[in-house]
């Protein structure tokens, strides 16, 4: 991909060729955003680089994800299931990326979002309040141009299906 384009680079693609950077050194996996050139006569705010990965959009994504009211969980059945034995154990954290995956470009990016949502809501509206939302946050914290949000609702949480009930006593 040249420098300048605005399509999202596909994962595992070779990285830009940013003006002024030695032959054979390659970005961190994620974006570079040229803010302004370089040399004495630049304001300093705009003098130099800022890279972003692609973790930090998929995290990003994810928390704005979980935000909306009606999102139960993120992630195929598979990754929740691994998601839940990794939370149980001591020391173990939430993956907040769960269920995101991402594309990102020089100054755009793609996102794949796979929901679960609670029963009774529909599912049309809270497709739409993620998609706000997940543009909102990622635009607003990184500066790149959302340019799709796909959302996958894999799954429908059943107000039966609580995991952490009281087993039933007859």
């Amino acid at each position: 991909m040249a420098t300048g384009t605005a399509s999202p680079a596909s994962p595992g693609a070779a990285s830009p060729k940013v003006p002024g950077k030695e032959a054979g050194v390659q970005e961190n996996a994620g974006t570079t955003l040229r803010v302004g050139g370089t040399g004495p006569e630049e304001p300093a705010a705009t003098r130099g680089r800022t890279s972003i990965a692609d973790v930090v959009v998929v995290k990003i994504a994810g928390m704005a994800a979980r935000e909306v009211p009606g999102v139960y969980d993120m992630g195929g059945g598979l990754s929740r299931t691994l998601g839940a034995v990794r939370e149980r154990v001591p020391g173990g954290r939430p993956n907040v990326g769960r269920g995101v995956k991402v594309e990102v470009g020089e100054r755009q990016t793609a996102l794949d979002l796979d929901l679960v949502v609670e029963y009774g809501v529909p599912i049309t509206d809270v497709a739409r309040d993620v998609r706000e939302n997940v543009i909102a946050a990622v635009e607003r914290m990184t500066g790149l141009e959302v340019v799709e949000v796909n959302v996958a609702i894999g799954d429908v949480h059943l107000p039966d299906d609580e995991d952490d009930r009281e087993p039933r006593v007859e």
